[in-house]
């Protein structure tokens, strides 16, 4: 019998599975939360490719990129919507660039976006509505949004599909119409659903900031802000509620939450809760006197030379609880600069005495799709999300339809298939082409593959294609590992390689497979900093299918522990074929495959009629 990966490693993917499972059982569910949510996409739908009236959209929609080759990728892509009409028009779209240098975190892009909205339109943007989405950041927890962005990302529904730019823009569709001149903040990679009344509306009219807050597990409750909110005399449960906060607290441990007096217990049978539960973030937005405050700060400091978080540095100087202590406590620091604790105190000096509103959604969800393990199972798995926002298995493909087995099933999102092709439960395929021999095990990621040749991929493979220009040519290059392999883990020797696991095996093991030498000249960008996103061991090939098949062969040598040769190719690894994407032909490969399925289509209605 031949091996599969380790068995922890396919064990840790069934416990996170589990632990999901959990947290999304905690959240309310019901038939008002999908109406809603069907709603507002019948809304956005209505507006896709026409002018919208004054006031009746955003004035600006923004997106962030962490360098000009995203920023380039951004606004190649968002020309493409406008030109198909997947957008309302009469909105200014923009991409707003994070400075070269240092990494400056989320907080540092919104200060950022702040002076490039000033740079554009001085004192007319006081009286604008505008959305800013965070997107920069290379996605290396889901690597099939690397060279396009999170906010990029393909979703199994719609016609054409829906990326999350789409989404974002329809569940927010009611906010600008009751909201104050300010800017609303949100990330790229999470979706929030809610419900309230019919005759209700979410309104973002206070000076100050305001946050949305949804009931969550106080397990959930350590991996993101929570609310510390003042008392509330109204005892009726309502969907909607609008409440003052007395503190923001951070990624806080669950003893900290019982400290601040920020667990609750359900008194309702109506809100379906675990025992205790917090009120947890999202997305927020602050007025444009906040947002002035916050430019005017950050023209004085000039350079930004370390990461500010939008959400753990901003917010919690908020509210009239709010201590400096937090700025001093750096365990949620990925790197700690030397200018870190200055420029939070400074921060926290500027917007202390500035109100937190919150609006509580108590028929809420949200929902995170940042990593692998997270975009399968809500795409494969997750029947709430399936539900309320009308996933489909196959969505704008052509493939025979596929048989649910248990709720699991696997998900095709414009692609091509063969009818003798096999995709097997909890994978997922997008924008590829697979031909009749190709068997796809379970919980794999195949994005902008091309394999008309027999092949077997393996159970919790990830493969992801990407159309390079080198030297003036157009190459191809497969990136392919685990699902569950950690590209973001690094050491800092060569020595330390061993620590480094590839498709559960360990890295060295692979590389003696592969032939290959362990030296510094294996790795790409900073060498005391050795990972699995700048080890150079995908090959670059002249076509898109001799790609696929080579890279597929790097995976199955692992599997079958028989020796194939990376010698002869030349080598990049996923940093640097970031650095050479080609965009354009990527956009134009999906756009092929578009034209293919919508040409198909319309030869079925012909048929059928």
């Amino acid at each position: 019998m031949r091996a599969v990966p380790g068995r922890r490693y396919l064990e840790g993917f069934c416990w996170f599975r589990e632990g999901v499972a959990m947290a999304a059982a905690v959240a309310p569910v019901g038939v008002a939360l999908r109406e809603a949510t069907q709603r507002k996409l019948r809304r956005f739908s209505e507006l896709r490719g026409k002018p919208v009236a004054a006031g009746e959209f955003w004035d600006i929609v923004a997106v962030t990129a962490a360098d000009e080759k995203q920023e380039l990728a951004y606004k190649q892509q968002l020309s493409e919507k406008l030109k198909k009409k997947e957008l309302p028009l009469g909105v200014q779209y923009h991409v707003f660039v994070d400075p070269a240098g240092a990494k400056i975190g989320n907080g540092g892009s919104t200060l950022c976006a702040l002076r490039c909205l000033e740079k554009l339109y001085g004192d007319k943007w006081n009286s604008f509505t505008i959305l800013l989405i965070h997107s920069g950041g290379y996605s290396q927890r889901l690597p099939n949004a690397s060279a396009l962005g999170k906010i990029f990302t393909a979703l199994p529904f719609g016609n054409p599909i829906y990326q999350m730019l789409e989404l974002k823009l329809a569940m927010y569709i009611d906010f600008p119409s009751h909201m104050n001149p300010g800017i609303l903040v949100t990330c790229a990679d999470d979706i929030e659903l809610y419900s309230i009344g019919e005759c209700e509306f979410i309104r973002f009219d206070k000076p100050g900031f305001t946050a949305l807050a949804h009931p969550s597990s106080l397990t959930v409750g350590t991996t993101h802000g929570v609310f510390v909110l003042e008392p509330f005399n109204d005892l009726e449960y309502r969907d909607l509620e609008y409440r003052c906060c007395h503190r923001f607290l951070h990624k806080p441990s669950i003893e900290k939450m019982h400290q601040f007096d920020a667990v609750y217990r359900p008194d309702t049978p109506s809100l379906k809760l675990d025992s205790e539960y917090v009120y947890t973030d999202s997305l927020f937005y602050m007025d444009h006197k906040s947002a002035k405050k916050l430019l005017d700060f950050y023209e004085k400091i000039g350079t930004l030379n370390c990461e500010i978080d939008a959400y753990g540095d901003f917010l919690q100087a908020l509210g009239p609880g709010a201590t400096v202590e937090y700025t001093r406590n750096t365990s949620n620091v990925t790197k700690e600069e030397a200018e870190l604790i200055d420029m939070r105190q400074r921060i926290f000096h500027l917007l202390k005495g500035t109100s937190l509103n919150v609006v509580v959604l108590n028929n809420s969800r949200f929902y995170h799709i940042g990593t692998t393990e997270e975009y399968l199972f809500h795409f494969t798995s997750d029947s709430s999300l399936k539900s309320e926002l009308g996933l489909q298995s196959i969505a704008f493909s052509i493939f025979p339809v596929i048989p649910e087995c248990s709720g699991n099933t696997s998900c095709i999102i414009q692609s091509v298939l063969d009818s003798r092709c096999s995709v097997a439960a909890g994978s997922v395929v997008e924008y590829s082409r697979l031909g009749p021999d190709v068997s796809v095990g379970e919980n794999c990621i195949i994005s902008g593959c091309h394999i008309m040749t027999t092949a077997v991929l393996p159970a919790y493979s990830f493969l992801c294609s990407l159309s390079l220009k080198m030297n003036g040519h157009l190459k191809y290059s497969t990136m392919a590992f685990g699902v569950q392999d950690n590209l973001k883990k690094n050491v800092k020797t060569l020595s330390d390689l061993k620590l480094l696991q590839f498709f559960g095996v360990c890295f060295l093991s692979c590389l003696d497979i592969w032939n290959l030498k362990v030296t510094e000249e294996l790795f790409s960008g900073n060498k005391t900093c050795l990972s699995l996103w700048n080890a150079r061991i995908f090959p670059v090939c002249s076509s898109l299918s001799d790609s696929v098949t080579t890279s597929l062969k790097m995976l199955n040598a692992i599997q079958n522990k028989s020796a194939f040769s990376l010698n002869n190719y030349t080598l990049l690894s996923i940093e640097e074929m970031l650095v050479y994407k080609d965009v354009e032909d990527m956009i134009t490969y999906r756009e092929q495959i578009f034209l293919e399925i919508t040409l198909n289509r319309k030869q079925s209605d012909l048929e059928t009629s």
